[in-house]
């Protein structure tokens, strides 16, 4: 392979950057926006959750549609400048309710950010290879969640938290413009082979989310990674706030120790995955549930440790080893659905994959946990939100359930294709 497809890949794994970025901006500053909008938990759970879920997710199916049908670079180029201008905007917001509006923007214009990225780099990179490069570019969110906090939490501190989304967004809205420089549109089905005398297919909208919600593998790989991120999602957008308000932490503190925990945490996730993706699926293809099942299972103790801990320091000791095993779900999650379907239903699998797993973990994580410390303030003031993150764990056994019925359901396929074979 020459230089041109890691090029491709390390700028899309830039805008990933961006995208997570701006995503997370909200959770890293709740303290200080709560302070200046005198907003709940469950209002900040809400904004941070189901009201970004509700555009982000539905949105990226009919615009996974489009880009199957048209340029992708374009379509991720528009979208990044539409997340990037409404992420400046929360920085003018002067209520809850602007915020809200801001907030569901940045879903709206994020919808078009991450599945059209998906199918250029399936089409950029051949089979064997793509777990590595998935795990590359889900460096993304580790990435931005570090520079996210380290950065925004920095302004925040010597300046104000307005200031972090504004100069944020802009830097979205020319990150837009180099995109569209420097990545091309691929060929469709560029690495997939296909019969002499045909054509790569284009697929119907409706015949594509019936061929997804009718093949188990594709729907469990997606309930799998939604009960994954209603953990990540709903402890990952008060982090900040429970480390400030229940463990004692200040802004300074959190910019240069939860970004570094948080940086390097989900970045070692994210590659070991990937190297493991590539190295076991080529001979078990239930290594795509395996990997991710032994990984939440290890990050039981450790996330019970974090929220336990009597102290920041021993917090961000245990925190350490969920950040990294909570994300080896999502390379194995991409790259087991890009493969399991045709060239032209790449993007649109990807927005729906995103949909269920996003509706679920990003919609309702967040919203739950804020939800749950309101209820249990009354009764404990002081630690409520410790005792709502307490209330995460069983999702872990119900995450760790999904994988491995789906790891028995791809045996069971391998055994049937080994029996067919002539």
């Amino acid at each position: 392979m020459g230089l041109r497809p890691w090029i491709v890949l390390y700028t899309l794994c830039g805008v990933y950057v961006l995208n997570f970025l701006d995503r997370q901006l909200l959770a890293i500053l709740a303290k200080p926006i709560q302070d200046t909008l005198h907003i709940s938990d469950g209002q900040l759970g809400l904004i941070g959750g189901l009201y970004f879920a509700c555009f982000y997710c539905f949105i990226a199916i009919p615009v996974g549609w489009f880009a199957d049908r048209t340029n992708r670079v374009s379509v991720l180029a528009w979208a990044c400048a539409i997340w990037s201008a409404a992420t400046a905007c929360c920085g003018l917001a002067t209520s809850y309710t602007q915020l809200v509006a801001a907030r569901m923007t940045v879903g709206f214009g994020e919808a078009g950010g991450v599945p059209p990225s998906y199918a250029i780099i399936t089409d950029t990179f051949p089979p064997g290879r793509r777990g590595m490069a998935f795990g590359i570019y889900n460096l993304g969110p580790p990435i931005g969640a570090a520079l996210g906090i380290a950065f925004g939490a920095s302004i925040a501190a010597a300046f104000n938290w307005r200031y972090a989304f504004i100069a944020l967004g802009a830097v979205g809205l020319v990150a837009a413009i180099a995109l569209r420089v420097i990545v091309r549109e691929p060929p469709r089905g560029a690495f997939d082979p296909v019969p002499n005398g045909q054509t790569i297919a284009r697929s119907g909208f409706w015949e594509t989310v019936r061929m997804f919600f009718s093949r188990p593998v594709l729907v469990l790989v997606a309930l799998g990674s939604g009960a994954t991120q209603f953990i990540t999602y709903g402890l990952g957008n008060f982090t900040s706030l429970f480390l400030m308000r229940e463990k004692g932490m200040r802004l300074e503190q959190i910019a240069l120790y939860y970004a570094l925990v948080a940086g390097i945490g989900m970045s070692a996730g994210m590659l070991i995955s990937g190297r493991m993706i590539d190295r076991f699926t080529q001979r078990h293809k239930a290594a795509y549930a395996l990997i991710p099942a032994a990984t939440l299972a290890l990050a039981i103790p450790f996330y019970i440790g974090f929220v336990w801990a009597p102290s920041w320091p021993l917090a961000l000791a245990f925190l350490a080893f969920p950040m990294a095993l909570n994300y080896s779900y999502l390379s194995a999650s991409v790259a087991l659905v890009q493969e399991e379907v045709r060239p032209d239903q790449r993007v649109m699998s990807g927005a729906l994959l995103l949909l269920v797993m996003n509706f679920i973990g990003l919609g309702l994580g967040p919203t739950y946990v804020g939800a749950a410390s309101d209820y249990f303030r009354a009764a404990h003031p002081h630690n409520s939100l410790q005792i709502a993150l307490y209330t995460l764990t069983p999702f872990y056994l119900i995450a760790i359930a999904i994988f491995l019925w789906l790891a028995r359901l791809l045996r069971r396929e391998a055994t049937t294709v080994g029996d067919s074979a002539p």
